[in-house]
């Protein structure tokens, strides 16, 4: 409601903008229930409200970022300015509020930064929206700075996509098909040559929490992120440790789960990206879990070979409750798509 709200009345609002000071920006990370607080917390939130201000002022003063005294790491500077390079932005929102993934090796990220992109030779207040992804390191200092998937399109108000027909599901359950045989067969080649170089990859895991106060056993989900060597990189040791791998698929339908988005649909904003949502069954010699799979598709439109952008997974039961997919990390919305 915020962000539609914000959409609307922008043109509204946008000649007020014109006559005010650049505003400096609070900025409030949150983590999921029975996460621990990581100590760096604090400094992430600080480090991006300063990055975020200096944004704002940069933009008001028609001048380049100074990125000079900001904690960033050198990829994460020279990240945001050659984003600036193309054109500049603001933060339009004094206070921004979202929530921080917590990764096993204690990096962070947070991805949906209200961004407005404004060209040069338009005024303050007039753009449009798009949101950044920014990582932190453990100790709270920026190493990335990007605009999310879709970098020069407006927000879509349609978190799902479109549900894809019949003819087309079909051809792209034959290629889910493959990558599952894939990892029965320990294929890892195949499975290699299937995600693309800059995939992501995040994988949950259910862990016990910390006891609090006199509460009985918690549980919560640890999500861990990689790159595609390192996925490869563990995969290639979990093929080597277990005699055999089963693994497979049930599509979660039409309808959603539970009211939620279909198993396969295609993006409003890039055609040629699809969202495939499957339960997974994972039983091998010495490991077996059940968990909500979500794949990111892209179809060349040139008929090259589909590759993968994203995989994501996440447990569907917690301490013997049913949990339902994440939004954040299951559809195509969750990726700006």
């Amino acid at each position: 409601m915020k962000r539609t709200r914000r959409i609307l009345f922008q043109a509204v609002f946008a000649l007020l903008f014109v006559t005010l000071p650049a505003h400096a920006v609070d900025v409030t990370l949150t983590v999921d229930e029975h996460v621990d607080r990581p100590s760096a917390l604090a400094a992430a939130q600080s480090n991006l409200a300063a990055v975020l201000t200096e944004i704002n002022r940069a933009q008001k003063a028609k001048e380049a970022v100074s990125v000079k005294n900001l904690r960033m790491d050198e990829f994460a500077k020279k990240s945001l300015a050659r984003l600036w390079a193309v054109t500049p932005f603001y933060c339009d929102d004094e206070e921004v509020v979202e929530r921080c993934w917590v990764f096993k090796n204690g990096t962070m990220m947070v991805s949906h930064i209200p961004l407005i992109i404004t060209p040069e030779d338009e005024n303050f207040g007039l753009g449009t929206y798009q949101e950044a992804v920014v990582e932190f390191d453990t100790k709270g200092q920026l190493i990335d700075f990007r605009f999310a998937l879709d970098a020069q399109t407006a927000e879509s108000m349609e978190r799902c996509g479109t549900v894809v027909d019949k003819e087309k599901q079909m051809i792209i359950l034959q290629y889910v098909e493959r990558f599952r045989t894939a990892y029965n067969q320990k294929d890892i080649s195949t499975i290699e040559k299937m995600f693309s170089d800059d995939a992501l990859i995040i994988t949950g895991r259910v862990v016990m929490a910390k006891p609090q106060g006199d509460q009985g056993a918690q549980f919560k989900v640890e999500y861990n992120k990689q790159n595609k060597q390192q996925y490869i990189s563990n995969l290639r040791r979990a093929f080597l440790r277990n005699k055999w791998i089963d693994v497979k698929f049930s599509q979660i339908g039409e309808n959603g789960e539970n009211g939620g988005c279909a198993g396969i649909t295609q993006s409003t904003k890039d055609k040629t990206k699809y969202g495939v949502r499957l339960r997974q069954s994972w039983k091998s010699s010495n490991y077996s879990d059940e968990g909500y799979l979500f794949l990111l598709w892209e179809f060349p439109e040139d008929g090259g070979d589909p590759i993968i952008h994203v995989r994501t997974w996440q447990p569907e039961m917690v301490g013997g409750t049913h949990q339902k997919p994440d939004d954040n990390i299951s559809t195509l919305g969750g990726f700006d798509l």
